[in-house]
């Protein structure tokens, strides 16, 4: 049961000390006071955390997920972007144990491999969107999209070493972006609470323009003409820079963490041709819009992108397994086989790559996908979705609604018109989403006061109408304290 914790006297001798105190003002030996004693969360004001305990879910039910006090929530945000089939799909459950009885690990070095690895990997190959010259050509696996996108960044600097561009090593991301928090991916991204504190973004990584149309667009300007801008902007940080010394861009078809930000019109069309000007790579970070998100398959197919190197994770195994995946174009996969001939192998890898367990799952993910027409599904029931969150666009805390497929974005404003923010003190989307958690869904606020609502792709048009009815009344909830506290 959920408890509240406080903070220990001044003076408390010592942190062993200061533990016990706080693990006190829970139920003895409880899951809240071992998770205040021992465990240091991801993305959690840790000083909020010890004052107000953990929230402990128990087990979970189609695109439901139950706590330990017995209430259900509908789970608007897929756990984080990723519970693609909900969160108890026993075909995956089934595919996993089959695995672990057989062959629960073995690894991919020095040629070593799993019929399974290997099904995934045609798989993935076969089915990922094209580059500029035809399909992919390989796959790479990780346990993360945050590994995925450092494998990236590794991989595009090998392949520049092997072609005799020492220099060619600059990879430009966008701010706003998300990509991952491990060293490299943490650089790439574009969000002050990523890197502040952290010492990165590292050497040689550049960020341009936040393509987000209603926040940044001049007076007057249309989506086009914004596109245009940016896309010029970016040629010109290309050129500052020195084309001779930048190798890559890395962008998701649709920003999340960012703000749930979908690209202006034009905008990929303009940002590639000016990529291919230069001789820049484009790697498409597609770890929250593959496999469906969008309404298509990838979220290159929704946008028109050819990328010459893809990001996946999250719904790869819809994420019951930790996986992530790399793909790449022949050109690049020639390149770098020419250079493992004169180094004596390729010197990149993790022990968990191409993990059996986790290809299993994902395999049998890919096959649910396919068989059940997800992006198909997900088309189907946008409109409902989409169309049900733009009917709070007139609400007094709403500034802007914007998504594609099953993913969206609801923006607070104080100002509409003026597109004024609440202050930040006030964490206006963190309210939004604490009411919306008391009327039994889980949401999730972003910075710049915006509210993500990111469902299980599996989840149906009843379930569509709940999550709308329960977040029309938690916007109505805060709007109701924000006036009673002077600040609406």
């Amino acid at each position: 049961m959920s408890a509240r914790v406080f903070y220990p006297p001044a003076g408390a001798p010592d942190r062993t000390t200061r533990t016990r105190i706080y693990a006190m003002s829970f139920a003895p030996n409880s899951p809240a006071a071992r998770d205040v004693a021992y465990y240091l969360h991801p993305y959690t004001n840790l000083v909020q955390h010890e004052t107000q305990g953990p929230h402990i879910l128990t087990k979970g039910d189609g695109v439901f997920v139950t706590d330990d006090d017995g209430k259900e929530y509908l789970e608007g945000m897929a756990g984080l972007w990723c519970a693609a089939l909900g969160f108890s799909e026993r075909r995956l459950a089934t595919a996993a144990a089959r695995q672990m009885a057989q062959l629960p690990f073995y690894h991919g070095f020095a040629g070593q491999s799993v019929e399974v690895v290997v099904d995934l990997a045609e798989k993935l190959v076969r089915m990922a969107p094209h580059g500029p010259a035809g399909p992919m050509s390989k796959a790479f696996f990780t346990s993360s999209g945050s590994e995925a996108n450092d494998t990236q960044i590794k991989l595009v600097w090998y392949y520049n070493n092997a072609l005799g561009r020492p220099h060619k090593k600059k990879i430009i991301a966008r701010r706003g972006a998300y990509h991952g928090v491990t060293l490299a991916a943490a650089s790439l991204t574009g969000l002050e609470y990523v890197t502040g504190g952290f010492d990165v973004p590292i050497d040689r990584i550049l960020h341009t323009d936040f393509p987000h149309y209603w926040r940044h667009a001049e007076p007057g300007e249309s989506e086009e003409d914004f596109a245009t801008r940016l896309a010029e902007s970016l040629e010109r940080l290309i050129l500052a820079e020195g084309p001779e010394t930048v190798a890559a861009f890395i962008a998701e078809p649709v920003m999340g963490a960012g703000g749930v930000v979908p690209p202006p019109a034009t905008y990929f069309e303009k940002v590639q041709a000016v990529l291919r000007k230069h001789d820049v790579l484009f790697i498409a970070d597609e770890v929250i819009t593959g496999f469906g998100r969008t309404g298509n398959m990838f979220g290159c197919e929704t946008y028109d992108i050819r990328p010459d190197m893809i990001s996946f994770a999250k719904s790869l195994t819809a994420a019951y397994v930790p996986m992530g995946a790399v793909v790449i174009s022949d050109e690049i996969y020639q390149v770098l086989k020419e250079a493992s001939a004169q180094r004596g192998m390729f010197g990149h890898g993790y022990t968990y790559s191409g993990h059996p367990l986790a290809a299993a799952v994902a395999l049998e993910a890919l096959t649910i996908y396919e068989e059940r027409d997800i992006p198909a599904h997900v088309a189907r029931l946008s409109p409902r979705f989409l169309g049900g969150l733009n009917s709070f666009a007139d609400h007094p805390l709403v500034g802007d609604v914007r998504g594609v497929g099953l993913i969206a974005g609801v923006e607070l404003a104080a100002d509409r018109a003026a597109k004024r923010p609440f202050d930040a003190a006030a964490k206006v989307g963190a309210l939004v989403s604490a009411k919306a958690q008391a009327q039994g869904l889980i949401v999730r606020p972003l910075g710049g006061d915006v509210v993500a609502l990111c469902p299980p792709m599996s989840i149906t048009a009843d379930e569509i109408e709940l999550l709308l009815e329960r977040f029309g009344r938690a916007l109505d909830d805060a709007h109701a304290q924000l006036k009673a506290d002077g600040l609406a």
